[in-house]
């Protein structure tokens, strides 16, 4: 059960690189939790922990902006959810569009940049859906907000490890 909880034995005997890559496309992980691994235990330095981050949280936002649609329509057609995730999704195009349409594509940057629970590229991608925004608009602002997000996370990241260091 221990390595269950402990996301740095997920990827045991993967090449560090890589397990930040991987360990970043997870929606539970994202870069909040990679890049802190990937600086601190794995130390890799900052500039590759941040290009593998980055494109391992990017990697399956193409995906998910892509095959939503698809998934879409076909939860859509079954007679059991469809009425559910219709109901859902037009509650929540009603409650925040509004917002959408007052910031504008700076609210999808600053929502996905802010690495906070719950933001983040996964999230963005299914906001972005939910709100009609298309690929070739959405992917560019999700990726300014995934590379927002790692610039912080780096920040603190070599800030707090240099404060935990300087006082042992």
């Amino acid at each position: 059960m221990g390595s269950f909880l402990n996301p740095i034995e997920w990827f045991a005997g993967v090449p560090h690189q890589w397990a930040v890559f991987l360990l970043s496309m997870l929606p539970i992980t994202e870069l909040r939790a990679s890049i802190p691994i990937g600086i601190e235990v794995y130390r890799l330095s900052a500039a590759h922990t941040f290009f593998f981050a980055v494109a391992g949280n990017l990697f399956p936002t193409i995906f998910i902006l892509l095959l939503m649609p698809r998934l879409h329509d076909w939860v859509i057609r079954q007679p059991f959810f469809g009425s559910k995730v219709r109901h859902l999704l037009e509650r929540a195009e009603k409650k925040f569009s509004g917002r959408y349409a007052k910031y504008g594509a700076i609210a999808l940057v600053v929502f996905v940049g802010i690495p906070l629970p719950m933001t983040g590229a996964w999230t963005g991608s299914l906001a972005s859906f939910v709100f009609k925004i298309p690929f070739k608009k959405a992917f560019p602002l999700i990726a300014a907000g995934v590379c927002l997000a790692a610039t912080i996370v780096t920040i603190i990241t070599l800030s707090a490890g240099g404060a935990v260091r300087w006082l042992l």
